[in-house]
């Protein structure tokens, strides 16, 4: 059983911060390709950014400079810190594991094992 559990979201006003928290294991942090999506009501679920086993991260072009992916080994958590947050940016997010250690440049979600439950990230303009 892959456990992947999100916690962070919330309401806040164009302009401000949220940090989304995904809660893992150990075995899944440290081996594999990490992403964060998010679907808005209508849409499809897109990739945000994704995390390698090294730590190396991309971005979406439409978060790049205000999004940073992070992960802290020591408690099986990985973050998604996000800054200047926009209306657009309003939409279900949720973490997701592929089993493979690399993410390479395209990160087709039908490519992704394993998906938390989602936590809600609502911008008011």
């Amino acid at each position: 059983q892959v456990q992947l559990v999100e916690s962070g979201g919330g309401s806040v006003q164009a302009g401000g911060s949220l940090r989304l928290s995904c809660a893992t294991s150990a075995y899944t942090i440290s081996r594999y390709c990490m992403g964060w999506f998010r679907q808005a009501p209508g849409k499809e679920r897109e990739g945000v950014a994704v995390i390698e086993f090294t730590g190396m991260t991309r971005y979406a072009d439409s978060v790049k400079g205000r999004f940073t992916f992070s992960k802290d080994n020591a408690k099986n958590t990985l973050y998604l810190q996000m800054n200047s947050l926009k209306p657009d940016d309003t939409a279900m997010y949720y973490c997701a594991r592929r089993n493979t250690w690399a993410c390479g440049d395209s990160w087709y979600k039908e490519t992704f094992n394993y998906w938390g439950q989602g936590t809600q990230v609502t911008v008011s303009s």
